[in-house]
C-alpha cells in the first residue's frame, strides 16, 4: 500500500503579519512549522502504514526552505519526502496549489507507485479555506472523504475503506472505493514522538526536490500569480464588539440552580428558545 501526505510549512499563528499593500501574508523573519491539521492526516497516514504495511510518502510544495518541515515529517516516520519547489509557484492560490499537487501526486504515482490513499489535513491556520484537497481530489478524479474523524476499517484486498465523518447533524459512516482522497479532522490522534532511528534518517536522507518540470506540469501559466484567479481585497482585523456581556442573577434560594438559569436566558433571548425547539425536532 502506498499512502502520500499532503503537508504545508505555515508560519507560525502567532506571528503572522500581512502586508498593508499587496495584502499578502509576510512571510519573512516569521517562525514557521508544519500545519498543525496536517500532522492528524500524517500520524493516520503512519498507522494504517504500521498495520497494514507499504510506504508514506509525504509531500510539500513551497520555498527551499520548506525542506525544514519535510525532515521534520521524517522523524515521525514517513519513509520519503517530496518537496516540490519553483519560482513559478510563487503567489499561488489554492487553484493553483491544487493544480501543482495534483500533477506531482500523477508523478509520484509514475515514479513509487500509485497511492491508495492521499491525506490532507482539514485546512491550513494561514488559508482556512479547506480547498485544496477537495482541489486534488476533483483533478486527479479520486473520490473524496472530507471532516474525517475516524478510520473505522480498511479493506485493502476488497479496495474499500469505511470512514466516520463529522457533519452538522452528528457522524456519517461512510464506505467507498479506494483510491480516495481524506482530509482529517483535528482532535483525531496524538502524533508520535519520532524514534531516534527516525531522526537520524532525517538527517541523513535525501530528499526528492521537484521543480514544475521535474513534476510533469504542463501548463505554466496554471501556476503561481498567474494561475491564481483570487484577488484579496482587503485584510482588516474585526471591530471590537461594543456591547458587554449581560451578568444574569439568579435568585439565591431556586431549588434547581440550572432550570433557573434556562429559564431566564430563554426569558432574555426568546428566540433562542424556537431556534432550539426547531432543532432538536429535525434531528
Amino acid at each position: 500500500m502506498h499512502i502520500v501526505v499532503c503537508i504545508k510549512q505555515v508560519p507560525d499563528s502567532a506571528q503572522i503579519r500581512v502586508h498593508p499593500v499587496t495584502n499578502t501574508i509576510m512571510r519573512q523573519g516569521v517562525p514557521t512549522i508544519i500545519n498543525p491539521y496536517d500532522l492528524f492526516a500524517l500520524e493516520e497516514a503512519l498507522r494504517l502504514r504500521d498495520k497494514h504495511g507499504g510506504e508514506v510518502t509525504v509531500l510539500t510544495m513551497g520555498p527551499p526552505m520548506a525542506e525544514d518541515s519535510l525532515r521534520k515529517a521524517l522523524t515521525f516516520g514517513a519513509d520519503r519526502a517530496v518537496l516540490l519547489t519553483d519560482r513559478f509557484f510563487a503567489g499561488s492560490d489554492t487553484l493553483a496549489t491544487s493544480y501543482a499537487l495534483a500533477a506531482a501526486i500523477e508523478k509520484i504515482g509514475e515514479v513509487y507507485g500509485k497511492p491508495e490513499i492521499v491525506f490532507t489535513g482539514k485546512q491550513t491556520i494561514d488559508g482556512d479555506t479547506a480547498q485544496v484537497g477537495p482541489g486534488i481530489a476533483k483533478r486527479q478524479s479520486l473520490l473524496q472523504l472530507t471532516y474525517v474523524s475516524k478510520i473505522a476499517e480498511l479493506d485493502l484486498d476488497g479496495g474499500k475503506i469505511t470512514v466516520e465523518r463529522r457533519s452538522e447533524g452528528g457522524v456519517q459512516v461512510l464506505e467507498t472505493k479506494l483510491p480516495v482522497l481524506i482530509t482529517m479532522l483535528e482532535g483525531t490522534n496524538d502524533m508520535r514522538r519520532g524514534s531516534m532511528a527516525d531522526a537520524l534518517r532525517a538527517a541523513r536522507s535525501d530528499l526528492v526536490i521537484w521543480s514544475a518540470k521535474d513534476a510533469g506540469i504542463e501548463d505554466i501559466l496554471k501556476c503561481g500569480l498567474r494561475g491564481s484567479p483570487t484577488v484579496v481585497k482587503r485584510v482588516f482585523a474585526p471591530a471590537a464588539r461594543a456591547e458587554k456581556a449581560e451578568q444574569i442573577e439568579i435568585r439565591p434560594a431556586a431549588i434547581d440552580t440550572a432550570d433557573a438559569l434556562i429559564e431566564t436566558i430563554f426569558g432574555t433571548l426568546p428566540a433562542l428558545e424556537t431556534e432550539l425547539v426547531e432543532l432538536h425536532q429535525t434531528l
